[in-house]
């Protein structure tokens, strides 16, 4: 029996949603939002310093490569679940659809939580990066006449914030220029960046050999074997928020292909485009000891050595606009997310925050909570410096274990799974391993200390925050979440519409080439 190809309006009928968001959105355009989520500026330039002393050069090369192949491990069970279930919920909705029934709300409820967590202190870490980098550059054009403080930086933040919720207030139209605009702002800035690196660094380059086998252990920590491993953070809070592609399928046309295709496409640019700047970047430190001791961010130093007082100037802005840009998409995908879970009731004022502008359809008041949310968080840079640290390891801790818990459901409710058109086949199974592997072993590691010996200035405050978020989110399931929240599976339990053949693979994109029957979504 052949089935025609369903309607994305029809699929998420099935799923128990009806289309209220405008599905104006291409695969393209999709893609262009992920990728500017993942943003390699947000990702590099404000942890770069801190590469360098956890490792340095040849962990920041390596660490990249192995922490690019091991995510993609991850992405591809997401993918998977993403073509089944294209729906604005995306992780928290995947995670009910797998679970068992008995322990479906509780499931989600956490998994929506923890992935709106992930994508608040990934928000927060943003806009700190912005922060810190347009105040090095006008302390570089000052030539350190003005110097940032606590307070400047937290101003910036707050003004960036205010910014950028006004623009996404916008209508829909505007919102995805800026998405096409902001891929191409990282792709031509990350150009002009690595060709002025290239040509115009005053002195000459490192060696190849200072490049890939220079170890640097500037932490306190004598085990070499850790610091690479505390390395790794600036790989991994750079390859993450990959799934907000499926936090637009509700806006995406032919939504079970474009959102899972998404996911791959922007992690495998990141890769190549982030390689690139890191490549040239690393090239063209000039004094290795000026760089990580310098009183604006490494990153800069990098660049005023190598290009001087206008050079560097120039590529802050660079990375400003591109960090900027990523800021605004990081409102709209997590705005959805806040949509999806206040249609299910799973937040305080749901009612409120489920709200769209009649003529825009976009979440607004979503928008303004993000922004209320993180002007909070900004607030604790006041108190302590390495709350940015701090936020960045929660962000990347919360969007794993978010990432982790679909694909776990997945490895033990594969019975009942209806695969869409992306399938993994027989490899769903092991890449699912190797993914809960990865997921169990950075959530810990980025918990840990990253500088000894330990005290109250260079704790890692992430344990601490995690702790406080998981008592609060468990007070608020108990008193009230269990009462409201029943998950985002209705009573009819609808299961996904497959598209394409019951009786052969034609039309999946099927990883190991298998063209396993498909069972009839109505139980025949």
């Amino acid at each position: 029996m052949k089935v025609e190809l369903q309607s994305d309006e029809y699929i998420l009928q099935t799923m128990g949603y009806k289309q209220e968001l405008k599905r104006s959105w291409s695969l393209f355009q999709n893609f262009c939002l992920c990728f500017s989520v993942m943003s390699i500026f947000v990702g590099i330039a404000p942890l770069y310093g801190t590469a360098l002393i956890t490792g340095g050069p040849v962990v920041i090369i390596f660490g990249w490569v192995v922490v690019t192949c091991i995510t993609l491990t991850v992405a591809l069970s997401l993918a998977e679940v993403c073509s089944a279930y294209p729906t604005s919920g995306g992780l928290y909705y995947w995670s009910a659809a797998l679970s068992e029934p008995k322990y479906r709300s509780v499931v989600s409820f956490f998994a929506g939580w923890f992935n709106l967590i992930g994508y608040l202190t990934g928000y927060a870490s943003t806009n700190f990066g912005l922060s810190m980098l347009l105040t090095s550059a006008i302390t570089i054009a000052t030539d350190g006449a003005w110097i940032a403080t606590p307070i400047s930086i937290v101003f910036v933040y707050l003004c960036v914030i205010v910014i950028q919720g006004l623009i996404s207030t916008f209508a829909h139209r505007v919102i995805n220029i800026m998405m096409m605009i902001s891929m191409y702002w990282h792709l031509a800035g990350t150009l002009i960046i690595v060709i002025s690196l290239l040509l115009c660094t005053r002195n000459s380059p490192q060696s190849a050999k200072f490049v890939f086998t220079d170890f640097e252990n500037h932490t306190g920590w004598e085990n070499s074997g850790y610091v690479v491993l505390l390395g790794l953070l600036q790989s991994q809070f750079s390859m993450t928020g990959y799934d907000s592609a499926a936090h637009m399928t509700e806006e995406t046309q032919n939504a079970q292909r474009g959102g899972p295709i998404s996911m791959l496409l922007a992690i495998l640019a990141t890769f190549v485009i982030g390689l690139i700047f890191l490549l040239s970047l690393t090239f063209s430190i000039q004094d290795y000891d000026r760089v990580i001791s310098s009183s604006s961010i490494p990153i800069a130093q990098v660049f005023l050595d190598a290009l001087g007082k206008l050079g560097a100037v120039l590529c802050l802005c660079i990375l400003v606009g591109g960090v900027f840009f990523c800021g605004c998409s990081v409102v709209t995908s997590t705005s959805r997310l806040i949509y999806a879970l206040s249609r299910d009731g799973a937040l305080p004022f749901s009612k409120t925050l489920y709200k769209l502008h009649p003529k825009t359809k976009t979440p607004i008041a979503a928008v303004w909570a993000i922004a209320v949310a993180a002007g909070i968080m900004g607030l604790l840079y006041l108190g302590s410096s390495t709350a940015f640290l701090a936020i960045t390891s929660v962000s990347t801790i919360s969007l794993n274990i978010t990432y982790g818990i679909p694909t776990l459901c997945l490895m033990f409710g594969r019975k009942n799974f209806v695969p869409g058109p992306f399938s993994l086949g027989k490899w769903s199974k092991w890449i699912g391993m190797i993914a809960i592997a990865w997921i169990c072993f950075i959530s810990v590691l980025f918990l840990l200390p990253t500088q000894g010996p330990v005290t109250a200035s260079n704790m890692n405050y992430a344990i601490a925050m995690f702790g406080v978020l998981w008592i609060l989110i468990g007070i608020y399931w108990f008193a009230r979440g269990r009462k409201i929240f029943h998950g985002p599976i209705k009573d009819s339990e609808p299961t996904p519409t497959p598209v394409h053949d019951f009786d052969s693979a034609e039309g999946s994109i099927d990883l190991d080439g298998s063209a396993s029957k498909q069972p009839n979504r109505y139980g025949a």
